[in-house]
């Protein structure tokens, strides 16, 4: 009786922490119990086995961000070496589909918190900016897949973003005027108008109710 009022407890608090409902934390749990084995943490290597995932050109850069202590809400940088389950749910939580039905405030704070997980896969030394070179990283290893775009034309492709991205956040730039890189405001403000929904899913964990970026 107590061990049960104890496992109820603990699903209501995940319930509040998360927002998932108590179905889909048995259903996640189930999922995270098959990738760890039936241990109580998963590791990077846990994650090696995953077809629709293995596929995926920014495989690293997914697998990273479950173990990145920004996402995990435990630290400004540096990563994870292995993830429980509470920690699990804390970084499905970010691609749990919007509810709609709450307030204005609260719907642009549930955005802003995709797009920060977003922001940290492309911001890989954890300095709060996106700059040229980790830009190119993302684009060079999306676009790997594709044996028609050689290096030299991702990169092309890479910082003809990022100087359109200049254009869109700081205006006007001077001749001799450097743009440093993409800060999170930045991020926001290239993103405003984009449906986030559309582009974050979940497939590589098979779960329907829940949506990685891919």
């Amino acid at each position: 009786m107590g061990a049960a009022h104890s496992a109820s407890e603990e699903v209501r608090e995940l319930e509040g922490k998360t927002g998932f409902s108590s179905d889909q934390i048995e259903q996640l749990h189930r999922r995270f119990t098959q990738l760890s084995g039936d241990q109580p943490t998963i590791r990077k290597e846990n994650f090696n086995n995953i077809p629709d995932l293995e596929l995926n050109p920014i495989r690293s850069k997914i697998v990273r961000a479950f173990f990145d202590n920004r996402n995990l809400r435990k630290g400004p940088s540096g990563l994870a070496e292995e993830i429980n389950f509470e920690d699990f749910l804390t970084i499905m939580s970010y691609f749990r589909p919007i509810d709609t039905t709450l307030g204005e405030e609260q719907v642009e704070l549930s955005r802003k918190e995709k797009l920060k997980f977003l922001f940290h896969m492309y911001d890989s030394d954890s300095d709060g900016r996106i700059t040229l070179e980790e830009y190119r990283n993302v684009v060079e290893e999306l676009l790997s897949g594709n044996p028609h775009i050689e290096k030299e034309s991702a990169r092309s492709i890479a910082d003809g973003a990022m100087m359109e991205a200049a254009s869109v956040c700081v205006g006007q730039m001077e001749p001799d005027q450097v743009y440093e890189g993409i800060t999170f405001e930045d991020f926001l403000k290239i993103w405003q108008g984009i449906d986030i929904e559309t582009k974050m899913h979940i497939r590589f964990l098979n779960m329907e109710t829940i949506a990685l970026c891919h």
